[in-house]
C-alpha cells in the first residue's frame, strides 16, 4: 500500500487530496487538446498560488478532471470559484475564435462542479482504527 505524503504548516500536518471535475456550460464539446494543455498550466499556477499543487489533470471535449492537493486553510468552494473564473477568462481570451463559435456570452464552465475527497485509507479502515482507540476508563 502506498504511504500518504504528509504536508505541514506551522500549526498542523495534513494530507488533503481532491478529485475535482469541471464541466463546460451546457456540456458543449468545445475543449480541444490545446485548450486542455493551457488549462493544465493555468490550473497548476492557481493551485500553487493557493498553497497547493496540481497532481494530475486530463479531460475530454466537455469536461476536465483534476487531482489536486490543497492546505486546510483553503476554503474549497472559494478555490473552485477562483479557478473557474480565472481559467474561463484566460481560455476565452486565448481561444477567442474557437469558443465564440460555441458560446455567444462570456462563459465556459457550468455553475456546478463535482469534488471528491481521496487519498489515505478507505473509510471503513479509518472507522475501524478510530473504534479501536484505547478510551480512558476514568
Amino acid at each position: 500500500m502506498k504511504e500518504t505524503s504528509l504536508q505541514a504548516l506551522y500549526h498542523c500536518v495534513y494530507a488533503l487530496q481532491y478529485h475535482l471535475v469541471l464541466v463546460t456550460k451546457y456540456r458543449r464539446k468545445c475543449l480541444t487538446s490545446a485548450m486542455l494543455a493551457a488549462f493544465e498550466r493555468l490550473a497548476a499556477e492557481r493551485c500553487m498560488r493557493w498553497g497547493g499543487k496540481l497532481i494530475e489533470s486530463n479531460g475530454e471535449a466537455d469536461h476536465v478532471h483534476m487531482l489536486i492537493e490543497l492546505p486546510p486553510t483553503v476554503a474549497l468552494a472559494e478555490f473552485v470559484g477562483a479557478l473557474k473564473t480565472g481559467t474561463s477568462r484566460r481560455l476565452r481570451r486565448a481561444f477567442k475564435d474557437e469558443l465564440a463559435a460555441v458560446y455567444r456570452t462570456p462563459v465556459l464552465w457550468s455553475r456546478s462542479y463535482c469534488v471528491l475527497s481521496c487519498g489515505g485509507a478507505p473509510l471503513e479502515v479509518a472507522k475501524q482504527y478510530i473504534q479501536q482507540q484505547s478510551r480512558p476508563l476514568d
